[in-house]
């Protein structure tokens, strides 16, 4: 239990790095189930992104005498067996592909809840080259989530509504008008 703000960021660094572990096992099968290419690259950078992310993280505790594990984080546990889900339930193609997005974007704006957090925490607790270290890492999955609105918007998501029946697609059209 945290008793003090010393407490609560181990609690926060030891959630956030068992998350971003959880996202180096689970990225994998992402990477599988994805047939876009630039999809299927994203997600293969993203995980080599991933890798620095979690060595920034032991860096952290390390500097700051925390030893990294020991928190399990419940929440991307059910954000990955969200992901996990969508590929059972979802043929392989466009719409598993806009399926993953989502539940890649899930992950990212936890992430960069998770990050900010740490990084102001780290701020007001005058630990500078730790809370610069993890704004890195921040900056990165901001940037990992407007990379795949991008992939979304301008190859996925038309992809996926071309799979649709054309009446599906009319009716969406007159309930718009």
């Amino acid at each position: 239990m945290a008793s003090d703000i010393r407490d609560l960021l181990t609690m926060e660094l030891q959630d956030t790095y068992s998350a971003e572990t959880q996202i180096l096992d689970a990225l994998p099968q992402m990477i599988d189930a994805t047939t876009n290419p630039k999809l299927k690259q994203a997600f293969q950078e993203h995980l080599q992104v991933t890798q620095r992310q979690v060595e920034r993280l032991e860096t952290v505790c390390q500097q700051l005498g925390i030893e990294p594990e020991g928190e399990t984080c419940n929440a991307m546990e059910g954000l990955v067996e969200e992901s996990e889900e969508i590929i059972d339930e979802l043929d392989r193609g466009p719409v598993l592909d806009a399926a993953l997005i989502g539940a890649a974007q899930k992950v990212e704006h936890y992430e960069m809840a998770a990050y900010g957090t740490l990084t102001a925490m780290l701020k007001s607790m005058g630990e500078t080259k730790a809370a610069d270290l993890l704004a890195q890492t921040l900056k990165e999955e901001k940037d990992t989530d407007e990379l795949l609105t991008q992939i979304a918007e301008s190859e996925v998501n038309p992809a996926a509504l071309g799979q649709q029946p054309a009446n599906d697609q009319a009716g969406g059209s007159r309930g718009a008008a």
